[in-house]
Parts: C-alpha cells; structure tokens; sequence
C-alpha cells in the first residue's frame, strides 16, 4: 500500500516511518505537516492510506478527511492523535482507524489490517456499480441554459472532476456534467486514460507530456484542442509514459 503522513510534528512523522517499517507491503511516498500541503500531496501521489494528525495549524485533520472521503476513489485513513475526544468526529469523516499517541505498534499492526478492508466512503463510492464490464456509450448528456445536449464521445477531449461537478471539454467547447469519473471510466475505458484523480483524456488527442512548470505539479499532459495543460499524478505516470511509448 502506498501511504502519505501527515503531521505538524517532525518527530511523530519519523517514529511512524520507523514504525511502518515494521511491516512489509508498505510504501511511504510522501508527508506534509499541515492540511493544505497534504491535500496537494495527496491529489499527486494518489495513496492507498493516509496517517493523519487530528490538530494542525490551519486546515485540521478532519476537514482534510471529509475531503478525503469524496475522492474518487477514496484513500483509507487512519487518524493518529494525541486527542480521545475526536473519535466520534473521525468516525463520522468515514476514518477507518483511530490511533492515541503514543502509538504502539500492535494497534498500528490493526489498524493497518483494518485499513485494507474497504470503507465506508470506498463502499459508498463503489455502490450500484457491477464488475460485469459495460456497454459502451456513445455520448454524455448535459443540461446547459439552451436545454440538454449531447456530446459525441469522438469529440470529447477530456473529463475533469472538481467536487460535485465534472467538466467535459470537447472540440467545440465546455459543458459541466454531475457523472462521476469512475462511472465515466468505466464506460469510456477503449478511448480514455485516467492520468490523475481528477482527470480522465482522450488518448487520441494526447500531444505529449512536459515536466516541471513550477510549483508542487512535475508532469502536465499536453492536449490537441485544449488551451490548459492536465496534472499528471506520479502514480499514472508510469502508465502514461508506457501509452506514450507504444505510440512513438
């Protein structure tokens, strides 16, 4: 599993470091020391679970878990505090685990045991939907000021989630829809290519991929018909790059 930690404290990051190498299976790809940084942190590298303080300066642990929770798909959390009066609070930001410093290792041994069950915001999240693969579609539809309109998927050039709504940018311009990336994955999947948590392109008007445009974001993905360039998370880039390669 791949996990990002977060806390305020340095030395309660490195003893859960030393901690997790305890047990096997497990890949530490980042750490922030506050809500914010983790939440940018977390939309790159696109963890499995998250060790996340409660009390931290600015964004709290809570607010970065409800975030969390309406991923798609969503990480497992484990809270990690100093603090018993959050539990209810953890429990109802859909936390998996809910560990006092200081933390011992039998309970992380549990906790990490129980973060490989799904969910309940990975249960929610995955509700209705059938492993059965399904029909393809041919379009999505979208309400807009001029009544419901249907986009072809040939001209559909990329989706790209933001909360409850997902844009759909096509060649001749935008339109919002309430799909969730998942359910538009799983139908488009012979056409598109997931590059990051909230992008799903078009693979056929992929036109390359760049590093490095400042900031936290190293890979962006280059699109024909699109003026703005597309985060690439570190965990698709391996995929992105194969795609890439087998087109060259």
């Amino acid at each position: 599993m791949r996990v990002v930690i977060v806390d305020d404290e340095a030395l309660a990051r490195e003893r859960l470091k030393r901690l997790l190498q305890e047990f096997p299976g497990y890949e530490i790809v980042g750490e922030a020391a506050d809500g914010e940084s983790a939440l940018d942190l977390i939309d790159n590298e696109e963890p499995d679970l998250v060790l996340l303080d409660i009390r931290m300066g600015g964004v709290d642990g809570l607010h970065v878990a409800r975030s969390l929770a309406e991923y798609d798909p969503p990480p497992a959390v484990i809270f990690t505090t100093a603090y018993s009066e959050h539990a209810l609070s953890a429990f109802d930001a859909k936390a998996s685990g809910y560990l006092l410093k200081p933390i011992r290792l039998e309970k992380l041994k549990e906790a990490l045991q129980n973060a490989r069950r799904p969910t309940r915001a990975q249960k929610s999240k995955g509700a209705g939907q059938s492993g059965d693969a399904r029909p393809k579609r041919e379009f999505v539809t979208a309400t807009t000021r001029e009544g419901l309109i249907r986009v072809p998927a040939e001209e559909i050039v990329y989706f790209l989630a933001d909360q409850k709504y997902t844009t759909v940018c096509h060649l001749h311009g935008e339109v919002l829809i309430e799909e969730s990336l998942k359910t538009l994955e799983d139908d488009f999947a012979p056409w598109f290519l997931r590059v990051h948590r909230k992008a799903l392109v078009a693979t056929r008007f992929i036109a390359g991929l760049e590093r490095d445009r400042g900031g936290e974001q190293l890979h962006w993905l280059t699109m024909k018909h699109a003026s703005s360039p597309l985060p690439v998370s570190r965990r698709r880039l391996a995929e992105v790059r194969r795609f890439l390669t087998e087109q060259s």
